[in-house]
């Protein structure tokens, strides 16, 4: 395997596939890194989950998406983006990790787990899901907490918590409660969250005005313990019995790693790292971001459906990069 090319793409998400097919349509060899299997976040989504967006907003390499499903699911999902690999043939090497990414000479290069390459160009499109932002509370290193929700069957029969108020919080909710939990949910703030999928958010308010799912407003997780939890209300502390808790309090992008590689990133939130937003190149030449991770916090912003855009916005300019060395070259003969 040749271990130089022109674009290096970290990441095998949708959008990472994205760049990966325009790198070929413009005639730049690629390679896809990423450290787990293909489209590895979409793959530890919930089992069950279905997008909020439509087939045609998840769309890449202008290839049909198609379902009979108003919304896709998971599993369609997964399959789609599998056979747009297959389809472009792309260049994707799975379950290696970058580790190291360093420019010397106007050439990256970049140490993985299993071998070192060099690239012109390197784009990161990593996401946001590996990371689970933490309630930093007692108990939460214990086995009965989770950050990440897969499958209702396995709290049959349960008392589970949920924190969180985000469309993974009510899906928990309610899927683990239709399999015979007992749940509550604890949420910071006033009400469900406003970005709720419109077609969930009457399910969970009709489970919680009949009682059926119980919940704490304007209230907080403070302490886990083996066989129960405690919450923080407006009325004070109150403890209940628990067998397993699911804090599902969000994800954030991987800052370590991105300020490994040298990119540049605030210490306030929402801490979006350093890129010109026409071009997506960061604060080192050469140096890419694509998709979410663009948005640091602010995990709302960017979508598989608004940052498809990405893949083109970059190699149009490496290409316009391309172009303006070669003509710099010719003067200079």
């Amino acid at each position: 395997m040749d271990s130089h090319v022109d674009v290096l793409i970290v990441g095998a998400g949708p959008i990472g596939l994205a760049c990966g097919i325009a790198a070929q349509k413009a005639n730049l060899s690629h390679i896809i890194i990423e450290k787990g299997c293909l489209v590895n976040s979409l793959y530890n989504y919930p089992l069950n989950m279905t997008f909020f967006s439509s087939s045609e907003r998840l769309e890449i390499g202008d290839t049909p998406f198609v379902t009979t499903l108003p919304k896709p699911k998971r599993a369609e999902a997964l399959e789609y983006y599998r056979r747009i690999n297959g389809k472009f043939d792309l260049n994707t090497q799975l379950f290696e990790e970058v580790i190291g990414v360093k420019k010397e000479e106007g050439v990256f290069i970049v140490t993985t787990t299993k071998r070192q390459y060099t690239a012109q160009y390197v784009v990161v499109a990593t996401g946001f899901y590996d990371i689970p932002m933490l309630l930093n509370i007692p108990g939460e290193e214990l086995p009965k907490v989770s950050h990440y929700y897969r499958d209702p069957h396995f709290y049959a029969n349960q008392r589970v918590v949920v924190v969180g108020a985000s469309n993974s919080s009510v899906d928990a909710a309610l899927e683990t409660y239709r399999k015979g939990a007992k749940v509550t949910l604890v949420i910071r703030g006033p009400e469900v969250g406003p970005r709720v999928k419109y077609w969930v958010r009457p399910d969970i308010e009709n489970r919680i005005a009949l009682g059926e799912i119980d919940v704490y407003y304007q209230s907080q997780l403070i302490e886990i313990k083996e066989n129960t939890v405690t919450i923080l209300t407006p009325d004070g502390t109150v403890k209940l019995e628990n067998d397993f808790v699911l804090a599902l309090t969000g994800y954030r992008p991987n800052f370590d790693f991105l300020r490994k590689v040298g990119i540049d990133i605030p210490d306030e939130s929402p801490m979006i790292p350093a890129h010109n937003p026409q071009t997506m190149e960061t604060n080192i030449p050469g140096l890419y971001l694509a998709g979410v991770v663009c948005g640091g916090l602010n995990t709302h912003l960017w979508f598989i459906e608004n940052s498809r855009i990405h893949a083109d916005m970059i190699m149009q300019h490496i290409l316009e990069q391309t172009a303006s060395y070669c003509a710099n070259l010719e003067e200079k003969s």
